[in-house]
């Protein structure tokens, strides 16, 4: 079954990608979740006008992604959170709390597009994580967590 996905989808593809996926798996999952529609003959056309539109959109958000990468890099990103005599965190970081790091930094990256290496983050220390900023454009970048 071919379906043109609407969402990045993790392991399977980005916006805007024609993929194939078995017929259980687009039916009850990529497309009642708005994820991907149905790649009929219209919807094939559609895809290419829309593709051809883009294209020259496309090296524009290219090079922003790979501006807020470098920016990303750059900046010392600290995490304080409630901490034990020994460094224990109470409760653990996750990508929630270090996207809400970087938008008081004022980088603004959903936290959806990160991932943590060392996840779930328990103790105090630093660490490293990924973020999926575009298709082509991957950087990681590394975040402290302090204790209170």
């Amino acid at each position: 079954m071919e379906v043109i996905l609407k969402k990045n989808v993790d392991n399977l593809g980005y916006a805007n990608d024609l993929v194939t996926v078995k017929p259980g798996y687009g039916r009850n999952f990529l497309i009642p979740q708005g994820y991907a529609i149905l790649a009929t003959a219209s919807a094939k056309k559609a895809h290419e006008e829309v593709l051809r539109q883009k294209s020259h959109k496309e090296s524009k958000i290219l090079a922003e992604a790979e501006e807020l990468g470098k920016k990303l890099e750059a900046t010392e990103i600290k995490i304080i959170t409630k901490a034990g005599e020994k460094g224990k965190i109470f409760g653990s970081v996750n990508t929630v709390q270090l996207s809400e790091a970087l938008k008081a930094e004022g980088l603004d990256i959903d936290r959806k597009s990160i991932k943590i290496k060392d996840e779930p983050i328990k103790e105090v220390g630093t660490y490293e994580a990924t973020a999926n900023l575009h298709k082509d454009v991957k950087t990681t970048f590394s975040f402290e967590v302090i204790g209170e």
